[in-house]
């Protein structure tokens, strides 16, 4: 479909409640074209909300054109998203959700993803609807220690790249040929066999759009705290993160607690203020990396993972972020911002923790990584749990929720 052109999209501000008014017009004929004419007339649509406006309009519309049931299955409430900007006693977000409830209602079916949008939709909103979580498909798995030291050596350059100055990370390839690929920040191999290194980092995962509901500088903040606590508890301060790496690779020591390094995967807006800020940062034993991975990627640095992060924070309040669930898809443990309905996901002490402040998130660090890589009992059982996880998948989900919801709907219009 041809999309919103770009040059509109930079109009001056004194005209953005025109393009609010065009853009979903413009959206609107072209969903119409595709859903009347362009594609074969279908049995049944099923549309995800949001976005509402002019989705749920046009495939409402369609499936009264073509005589077709309309199921909308809701992951979000878009009013909700576009208070974020508008701020929530905007007229705009009136009109917005005055659509949304009013054509959600005309749906013939209704899906959501947690219990307690359940609840909001019944309760307020009038509509029925049935549970279905979220699930990874099935290529989000654990990855193998092969595949893990084939995905370090393509991404080896990249994690030895500092942002700004050499850090701990960096400083690691002291008395090693990076140009090989049998060595990695976190992997040998040796012959045909692959070992992981001892002394590697911890590595932490948190994908993100860069958006403002993600608050980035909570998870710089513990970060610092990290790093300060770990470098008090080894009385030292004063050391650069160069002289600590020496004394790690050199004189035999085990230290209690490891490097970390955080990898923040994604794109968006406000990336490049939050990389400016990792570049101000001087830290001894915790290291940034930003990139953007390919689909294969990204699946396996999941699975690669020793802890995910998410930092995000529902415009609602009653949805679950999908990159938890693709996380545990990989055996990964997480630790998430805590919000109304995330233990819905997120159980803790058994799949992943919770915070709501930088100083948790550090409390939670200091813990789970102590002894680590092999002594961290407290990571060990967060991954049973999480590993746990993988055996539900969407297929499943969709068998035992989706499908007889379809079912009912499709024998309905029937008789």
């Amino acid at each position: 479909m041809k999309q919103w052109p770009r040059f509109l999209q930079a109009l001056p501000k004194m005209l953005y409640p025109l393009m609010l008014l065009l853009k979903p017009l413009f959206q609107f004929l072209m969903l119409l074209w595709f859903l009347c004419i362009k594609i074969p007339a279908p049995d049944v649509f099923l549309v995800q909300n949001p976005p509402s406006i002019p989705t749920l309009v046009a495939v409402k519309w369609a499936s009264w054109l073509r005589n077709a049931r309309f199921i909308v299955d809701w992951h979000n409430f878009g009013y909700t998203l576009l208070a974020l900007s508008l701020g929530r006693s905007g007229r705009f977000v009136a009109l917005y959700r005055w659509f949304e409830r009013r054509y959600g209602k005309m749906a013939n079916g209704a899906l959501c993803v947690t219990r307690a949008m359940q609840h909001e939709l019944t309760q307020n909103w009038g509509i029925k609807a049935i549970v279905l979580y979220d699930q990874p498909p099935e290529f989000f798995r654990p990855t193998s220690l092969e595949e893990k030291h084939k995905l370090f050596c393509r991404l080896d350059q990249h994690l030895r790249q500092p942002h700004g100055v050499h850090d701990c990370i960096s400083n690691g390839t002291i008395g090693l040929d990076s140009h090989l690929l049998s060595e990695t920040l976190f992997t040998t191999q040796v012959g045909a066999d692959v070992f992981s290194k001892p002394n590697r980092p911890a590595l932490i995962v948190s994908s993100t759009s860069w958006t403002p509901d993600e608050d980035f500088s909570i998870l710089l903040e513990a970060a610092v705290m990290y790093d300060r606590r770990v470098a008090a508890m080894l009385n030292e301060k004063d050391s650069t993160e160069k002289e600590l790496l020496w004394k790690e690779m050199h004189d035999g020591r085990h230290y209690s607690y490891p490097r970390l390094l955080f990898v923040i995967t994604g794109k968006g807006p406000e990336k490049e203020k939050y990389e400016e800020k990792i570049r101000r940062l001087n830290l001894k034993r915790v290291a940034f990396r930003t990139m953007w991975l390919s689909a294969e990627d990204y699946p396996l640095l999941l699975g690669s993972a020793d802890l995910g992060v998410c930092l995000h924070t529902s415009s609602s309040g009653l949805d679950l972020p999908m990159k938890v669930v693709d996380m545990f898809g990989c055996g990964l443990p997480v630790c998430a911002v805590a919000y109304s309905c995330i233990k819905e996901l997120v159980k803790v002490e058994q799949n992943g923790l919770l915070f709501s402040s930088s100083s948790e998130l550090a409390d939670e660090l200091m813990m789970l990584f102590k002894g680590f890589p092999d002594e961290c009992d407290s990571l060990k059982l967060l991954r049973s749990g999480a590993l746990e996880m993988v055996s539900s998948r969407w297929d499943t989900e969709w068998e035992e929720h989706a499908k007889p919801l379809i079912s009912e709907v499709m024998s309905r219009n029937s008789s």
